[in-house]
């Protein structure tokens, strides 16, 4: 098979779990949180319809970014509370900066400026999608620890804190969710040059990591029978595959990047010799996809919650 970027896609369109009734041509309001996969800068606490920056780890649209705007079908309204280099919990794994807003102060946040309805925000539960990409920095800062009993009962703990800030916007009406879960980040050159026994060991921390998402959300479904869509977005075969198939699909580097453009570029076209052009890879630096990969993530998301 002759791989393209757009058969790539359709191989991706199955790679989630679904469930409930709002589809998202039928989503009126999009509250996301998350890590620098996910933020795109705005910031709440300026104001409902403050201004979105457009600041994004991508090099241009992050995934959030492409569903709010190439894939919206019905002008849904995003609110994107994520902030880069965020953990589920400060207090359980320490973000790289403390004025990091972890999911904790997301999910406080939306609680302060949100749960109310305000004017510009009058959500309801049948028509509003609560979305959580979150976990990468969360794995990556505590794999390798070995002050814990077990990875696998940290993780326990990560999922207990998660999910009671999953049930605290149940609590103020949330009803339909969608859950990513975290990429292959053992693919990534940050990993890659740390050697074999790093991307072995954190490609187990991550297995382990999603399994208990995906079993916490079933947790989080017995738990409440009125939910609506709920929906577990697995991230992993959209990056292997993409990664699998680099050349084919077009990237010129899937395990590296051009130092030159690590920091983003003033345009999604940038070349500086003797790299390609910045658009060419899928890595924009140690850790982050570009723009490209997300569009075709979103994409994903998009036709998996429209089934």
């Amino acid at each position: 098979m002759v791989f393209t970027l757009g058969n790539a896609f359709y191989l991706l369109c199955a790679t989630a779990a679904v469930s409930g009734k709002l589809t998202w041509g039928t989503t009126e309001f999009l509250f996301t949180f998350g890590d620098s996969y996910t933020t795109d800068g705005y910031n709440i606490s300026a104001g409902v319809n403050s201004p979105v920056p457009g600041f994004t780890s991508s090099n241009g649209p992050n995934w959030v970014q492409f569903l709010g705007g190439t894939y919206n079908v019905t002008d849904t309204k995003v609110y994107n509370l994520a902030s880069g280099g965020a953990t589920i919990d400060a207090a359980l794994v320490a973000p790289f900066e403390p004025t990091v807003l972890s999911i904790v102060d997301q999910v406080s946040q939306f609680e302060t400026f949100l749960a109310s309805k305000p004017e510009g925000a009058q959500w309801d539960g049948s028509n509003s999608l609560f979305a959580f990409w979150i976990g990468i920095n969360d794995v990556g800062n505590s794999f390798a620890w070995t002050n814990v009993t077990s990875q696998a009962q940290f993780h326990k703990q990560l999922m207990t804190r998660l999910f009671s800030q999953v049930e605290e916007l149940y609590d103020s009406g949330a009803r339909s969710f969608l859950f990513l879960t975290v990429p292959p980040t053992n693919r990534a050159p940050l990993l890659v040059a740390q050697g074999h026994t790093a991307v072995s060991k954190i490609a187990a921390a991550l297995d382990d990591y999603n399994a208990q998402l995906a079993a916490s959300v079933r947790a989080f479904q017995r738990a409440h029978r009125d939910l609506d869509q709920v929906t577990v977005f697995d991230t992993r075969p959209v990056f292997n595959l993409l990664l699998d198939n680099a050349g084919p699909l077009g990237f010129v580097n899937a395990t590296g990047f051009c130092a030159a453009y690590q920091n983003g570029t003033p345009n999604a076209t940038t070349q500086t010799a003797p790299c390609a052009p910045v658009s060419s890879y899928f890595w924009l630096n140690t850790l982050h996809p570009l723009f490209t990969v997300h569009n075709i993530l979103a994409h994903a998301v998009s036709t998996t919650l429209s089934a």
